[in-house]
């Protein structure tokens, strides 16, 4: 029975290499529509919580993943053995950068050589992790090629770019219309018809390297446009009767030409702190430097170090030196309402505030606790007498159960990297963007 026909009629053996943000929502998703899914991670704990049933990513319903494993249609393994037995594979693996700012693809390439030496004539392997153009054409398909299996005629090949955006309620895996870039036509339609078992909607273009350069596109556009209001906040401190959010606000009331960017402690979650230096890398290649892509990135990654500097500011002009003050941090997931740490800037500003304060604290209702880069830390349970106890609030992340007025009314000093005390009118609040 031919792919075409095993899509169509829900027979499909799926397999998700990377159970994360993207692998498991994934998984859920086609296993819910019927098909029978297989989900590979190297990392154990994974691995065991989805064959019990638990859930441990925000966006997924917890008791629908519990119902598909129950019923058989969702399993997970660490043994790419289990590809024996598949139809089609998705590879969704992390794609961090090293620390000077190269692309590191070693996930990726793993996961091919785990595929290489189980793939086999009519499979389909399609590519969603975020990475640099030509990735799918030239790591991708040479690693599966050396199984003597030919791409585009004995297997098919596409890359799909994921398109997650944690904690957003409207536009789901299943509701955001997804890329698909095929290494021919007829790899183009297979994955086609895949997605569209799941997703409302399919948008195809002519290879896989165009749809990656479209997801480069769409952080770096987030990326370039952040980094502006972020440059025109730090202005704003300058001046006198000028406040960014203010300034913002305004002009998003012009109905054409302008969509809304906010100014923040700098950028967070797995794509658009990375994406700007996997194509600056890719660029050098064909003698071409993103000069002003390079410096969008650099400005938001000043940002923390803005923070810092703008907290010892603040604290100054209240009578308080640094290296005497209690800081307690609001908030440190990469945005508001999830548990997502990945890149985040608050953790980026405790780690550079940490040591010019006598004491550092955060709470965060939605991440218990954290490591990153050797320090470990638990969040302080948050009271009436714990913010009083301390000589400044940074709030890094605005989460909406937080009562901003009364943690105003408690504190000593505030300092909103967020505008989360946007209509409260209090001397003890300092924010970027304003005087």
């Amino acid at each position: 029975m031919e792919l075409k026909e095993k899509i169509q009629n829900k027979r499909a053996r799926i397999a998700i290499i990377g159970l994360g943000y993207v692998g498991l929502p994934l998984a859920v998703e086609f296993a819910k529509a019927g098909y029978p899914v297989v989900g590979i991670d190297l990392d154990r704990a994974k691995v065991d919580a989805v064959n019990a049933g638990r859930n441990y990513i925000m966006d997924v319903d917890g008791q629908l993943l519990r119902k598909l494993v129950q019923a058989g249609k969702l399993a997970a393994t660490a043994d790419y053995a289990a590809l024996r037995k598949c139809d089609a594979v998705h590879i969704c693996v992390p794609t961090p950068f090293t620390g000077t700012k190269d692309p590191d693809i070693s996930y990726i390439v793993s996961a091919s050589q785990g595929i290489a030496r189980h793939l086999r004539k009519g499979m389909l392997v399609v590519l969603k992790s975020t990475t640099y153009p030509e990735t799918t054409t030239t790591v991708v398909r040479p690693i599966l090629e050396r199984t003597g299996l030919a791409a585009g005629r004995d297997f098919h090949l596409a890359f799909s770019p994921e398109r997650i955006d944690p904690g957003n309620k409207l536009f789901t895996t299943s509701t955001t219309p997804t890329v698909v870039g095929g290494l021919t036509p007829k790899c183009g339609e297979l994955a086609r018809l895949m997605y569209h078992q799941i997703i409302e909607k399919i948008v195809m273009v002519s290879s896989p390297t165009a749809a990656e350069m479209t997801k480069l596109l769409e952080n770096i556009f987030r990326s370039v446009n952040i980094a502006l209001v972020n440059e025109l906040a730090c202005l704003c401190e300058r001046m006198d009767g000028v406040d960014m959010w203010e300034v913002v606000d305004a002009a998003a009331t012009k109905p054409y030409g302008f969509m809304p960017f906010y100014p923040g402690p700098g950028l967070g979650g797995h794509c658009i702190p990375i994406d700007p230096y996997y194509l600056a890398w890719k660029a050098r290649e064909y003698d071409f430097h993103t000069d002003f892509i390079e410096l969008a990135a650099e400005t938001n990654e000043g940002m923390p170090y803005h923070v810092v500097s703008k907290v010892i500011e603040a604290l100054s002009d209240f009578g308080i030196a640094a290296s005497k003050a209690r800081v307690l941090v609001l908030g440190v997931a990469f945005k508001k309402d999830i548990d997502d740490i990945r890149s985040s800037p608050a953790i980026k500003v405790m780690e550079l505030l940490a040591p010019k304060v006598k004491a550092l604290a955060y709470n965060d209702p939605y991440v218990p606790s954290f490591r990153e880069h050797g320090v470990a830390m638990k969040s302080v349970k948050l009271s009436e007498k714990l913010i009083r106890s301390y000589d400044c609030v940074l709030v890094t992340t605005n989460h909406s159960c937080y009562d901003y007025a009364a943690i105003v009314r408690q504190a000593k000093l505030v300092v909103d990297t967020r505008n989360a005390t946007k209509g409260i009118n209090s001397p003890k609040i300092v924010k970027i963007g304003r005087k």
